[in-house]
C-alpha cells in the first residue's frame, strides 16, 4: 500500500545539525566582516597617499594652495598671421611661463578644420583645449589666452593675482550674462569648488581669457587617467547642436547659453572683473579713461591700464579697419621695457613686426 504524502519530517532535528548550521554562520559572518575592514584600510591607505603627494591641490579651508600647475594655451592662425607676428606672440607667452614655472601650448586653427567646419574657424578654441588636456593631463589649471592678446606685467603669477584672494574676487548674483540675465552667479560657492573662472566685458562674457581647472573633485592615483569635469564641460560646449545652431556670435553666444541653463555648469563657475584676467586696449572698448585721474567714464570699465596682467586686442582681426600688428607694436615695447626693468637692463623697444 502506498501513501500519497511521504512522511512529515520531525520538527526536531539532531543537535549535531544545529550546531553545524550555527557555526557555518558565525563564519560567513566573520568572513564578511574582515572583508569589509580590508576594503576599508585599502581605501583609507588610497586616499592618504593620493592626498600626501600632492594629487590634491586644495586646502582644508576652501582655498587653492600656491602648488598648482598652470598650462597657457593659444590657437594660433598661420593663414591670416604673420610669422613676425607669432614669434612675438610667442616670445611673450614663453617668457611669463618661464618666470612662474608655467608650460605653454601652441597650436593652430587647422589642426581642427575637420572637427569645425562648416562652423566658424573660432571654434576651434574648444577642441584645442580637449586636445591640451590630453597632452597635459596631469596638469591643475588651464588658462586659455587669445592670440590676440599681450602680457604686460611679467612679475604677477595667477596664483597671487587669482587664486589666492578668490574668495574675495568672485562677483556673486550678478547676472550671468550682462547686463541683466535673470540666471545670477551663485554667492555660497568657496574657491575649492570652482572649475572654471570667467569675466564680463560691457555685452557679452569675456571668452577670449579665463581658466578651466582639470583636478578632479577626488584625489587620484599619479598616473591615473582622468575624467574631469573639464572635459565633460568641453564636450558639452562643443556639442554639434550648438555649432548647427545660428548663434550670433558662435562659440560666445554657445558657452553663454550653458553657463546660464546648465547648472552642473552654474555651480562650479566664478565671474571676476575683466581688468583681473582680461583688459581691453583702448579700440576695443566704449569705456574711456582720464588719463590725468586714471577715472573711468562708462558703464563698464574693461580698458586696459598700466599695472594689469594682460591687454587684449579683441576684434583687431575681424573689422577691416584695425590691424592686429600695429595696435600691438605699442603694447610691446611697453612689455620689452617692463622685462628690462625688471631684470636689470634697458628694453629693446622695438617689435619684430617693424
Amino acid at each position: 500500500m502506498h501513501f500519497a504524502l511521504p512522511p512529515r519530517k520531525t520538527s526536531f532535528p539532531p543537535p549535531y545539525a544545529r550546531v553545524s548550521t550555527k557555526n557555518y554562520s558565525e563564519k560567513r559572518r566573520r568572513q564578511i566582516q574582515y572583508l569589509a575592514y580590508l576594503i576599508f584600510a585599502v581605501l583609507t591607505l588610497y586616499l592618504v597617499a593620493a592626498f600626501f603627494t600632492g594629487e590634491y591641490v586644495r586646502s582644508q579651508d576652501g582655498t587653492i594652495s600656491p602648488g598648482a600647475s598652470v598650462v597657457i594655451v593659444t590657437v594660433l592662425d598661420e593663414v591670416s598671421m604673420s610669422k613676425d607676428y607669432i614669434s612675438v606672440i610667442k616670445e611673450n607667452r614663453d617668457d611669463y611661463a618661464r618666470r612662474h614655472g608655467y608650460q605653454t601650448f601652441y597650436t593652430n586653427t587647422t589642426t581642427y578644420a575637420h572637427l569645425t567646419k562648416p562652423s566658424p574657424t573660432s571654434w576651434s578654441m574648444v577642441p584645442a583645449l580637449r586636445h591640451a588636456l590630453t597632452a597635459y593631463s596631469d596638469v591643475d589649471y588651464v588658462w586659455y589666452l587669445s592670440p590676440h592678446a599681450l602680457m604686460m606685467d611679467p612679475s604677477i603669477s595667477l596664483y597671487d593675482h587669482v587664486f589666492a584672494n578668490l574668495t574675495n574676487l568672485m562677483q556673486k548674483d550678478i547676472p550671468v550674462v550682462p547686463p541683466d540675465s535673470v540666471i545670477h552667479t551663485f554667492s555660497h560657492l568657496k574657491p575649492s569648488q570652482i572649475y572654471l573662472i570667467l569675466s564680463q566685458d560691457a555685452d557679452n562674457v569675456a571668452h577670449t581669457s579665463f581658466i578651466l581647472r582639470n583636478s578632479d573633485t577626488v584625489p587620484v592615483a599619479a598616473g591615473t587617467p582622468r575624467d574631469s569635469w573639464s572635459q565633460y564641460f568641453l564636450d558639452a560646449w562643443f556639442d554639434p547642436l550648438y555649432r548647427a545652431y545660428a548663434f550670433q556670435k558662435a562659440e560666445n553666444h554657445a558657452l553663454e547659453h550653458i553657463i546660464q541653463w546648465h547648472p552642473t555648469i552654474l555651480a562650479k563657475l566664478a565671474m571676476v572683473d575683466q581688468r583681473l584676467i582680461n583688459s581691453y586696449n583702448t579700440m576695443s572698448d566704449k569705456t574711456e579713461v582720464d588719463l590725468d585721474t586714471d577715472v573711468a567714464h562708462g558703464k563698464h570699465d574693461s580698458q586696459y591700464r598700466k599695472g594689469d596682467l594682460l591687454v587684449n586686442f579683441k576684434g583687431c582681426s575681424e573689422s577691416k579697419q584695425r590691424d592686429c600688428e600695429k595696435e600691438i607694436k605699442t603694447f610691446y615695447r611697453r612689455w620689452q621695457d617692463e622685462v628690462g626693468r625688471i631684470d636689470g637692463r634697458s628694453g629693446t623697444g622695438k617689435t619684430q613686426a617693424e
